[in-house]
């Protein structure tokens, strides 16, 4: 895994709207029981975009792409991440590394779009040129026409913002705070987890292939309905029939982890029979759990998914406060299932998920629709269903009321 690190401060907001609805977000931190939800202004207010960035993800680690979608050596594809404009970078030597995308001259943005790299990355403003590193090497007529150099100008002070950056299952992480905990600190709880069913060699097995592995879906929600529905199993019988018909609620148990991890799990998992979609394993995957599966919300913004013969990860990419994009991309286990003789077989997999999380677009956006009414005000759990739920909630209470709450976000 590579990590690259820059550690400074984020900005936080000195306008905080959070401080009229204090008492509404440490009534969420009470056990599952007595607590109240998030109230609507998190989920329908602009003003809460800034300080979803600003303090629920810039001091955490949060994802902002994927390593398969650079892929090649010398290539850099440009991002948002919440209104930041952020290009990620795969060198000549195949490190991947996350900078803001503004040229240091102007501020212009660098990066507009997704290319292979021919020499330098040029700014279409005044053609200040950056190697794959960051480092600022060219500045033409920055002296007067005709003279490129300037006394007194040092370009190794120029070069492109660094931000703190990690790999993990082929995803980029970025923490724009630079002092969270190193990443296999954070990760370590589910990688502990799941080497119950794919050992310690699984991760390094997943292989994404183009045919079959990756779809993205427009929902008209906040980010954080994404991931309550996903946490918990609750509405399965009602929102997915066809999947509650072989894998029902009642064969579901629900997880929560140090930490930012809570989701389901399921112990009748059959894809394989119900769609055709006959696939290679994971050699290590206990004989008698086969029929396992688990489905962890990975604190802020990516969903996971675990099945003995693939898995996947959705990324969600908050556009605004009331607009999501979910981009999901599947794993097949080694080399093999790359093979056109599984084409079909992967094609069904994508499309099983593919029905299963359009199934919970009308959810998430009828829960969007009701944060603009008076008559909610958060709501209640269920003490026994909506347990993961809960702790999202009390994940994101935490960090937004500020640092003297935040031990509050694991605890029930």
């Amino acid at each position: 895994m590579a990590v690259a690190r820059e550690n400074r401060r984020f900005r936080v907001l000195d306008d905080d709207p959070v401080a009229p609805i204090r008492d509404a977000i440490d009534a969420v931190t009470r056990p599952t029981h007595e607590a109240s939800g998030m109230p609507n202004e998190v989920y329908v207010d602009e003003r809460f975009f800034a300080v979803e960035r600003d303090r629920v993800m810039a001091g955490t680690w949060a994802c902002i792409g994927f390593a398969s979608d650079l892929p090649q050596n010398g290539y850099a594809k440009p991002v948002r991440f919440m209104g930041l404009p952020l290009v990620m970078i795969r060198n000549r030597e195949g490190e991947i590394n996350v900078f803001h995308n503004v040229c240091s001259h102007r501020g212009m943005e660098l990066v507009q779009e997704e290319t292979a790299v021919q020499g330098a990355l040029r700014c279409p403003y005044h053609s200040w040129t950056y190697d794959l590193d960051g480092n600022l090497k060219g500045t033409p007529h920055i002296g007067g026409v005709g003279e490129h150099k300037v006394e007194g100008f040092d370009c190794t002070n120029h070069g492109l913002r660094s931000i703190r950056s990690a790999e993990w299952m082929d995803m980029i992480f970025i923490n724009l705070s630079g002092d969270a905990p190193g990443f296999d600190e954070h990760i370590a709880p589910l990688e502990a987890r799941w080497r119950e069913f794919i050992g310690d060699d699984g991760f390094h097995l997943m292989r994404r292939v183009n045919m079959g592995g990756s779809l993205d879906i427009e929902v008209d929600c906040n980010w954080k309905l994404a991931v309550e529905n996903y946490c918990e199993a609750y509405h399965l019988p009602w929102v997915h029939p066809s999947l509650n018909s072989y894998s029902r609620l009642e064969d579901h148990y629900t997880i929560t982890l140090d930490g930012p991890f809570a989701g389901q799990g399921s112990r009748a998992y059959n894809l394989a029979d119900v769609a055709g979609t006959r696939l290679p394993e994971f050699p290590a995957w206990p004989a008698d759990r086969r029929r396992h599966a688990e489905y962890i919300a990975f604190f802020p913004n990516v969903l996971l998914g675990i099945q003995i013969d693939h898995a996947f990860a959705l990324m969600l990419e908050p556009v605004s406060q009331g607009r999501t994009v979910e981009h999901l991309r599947a794993y097949y286990v080694g080399d093999e299932a790359a093979r056109d003789e599984y084409a079909s077989a992967r094609r069904a997999t994508l499309e099983s998920w593919r029905v299963v999380f359009s199934e919970d677009i009308a959810a998430v956006e009828g829960m969007q629709l009701g944060r603009s009414s008076p008559a909610f005000s958060g709501g209640v759990f269920s003490p026994v269903m909506d347990i993961p739920t809960h702790h999202f909630h009390r994940w994101v209470a935490g960090r937004m009321a500020g640092p003297s709450h935040e031990g509050d976000e694991v605890s029930r």
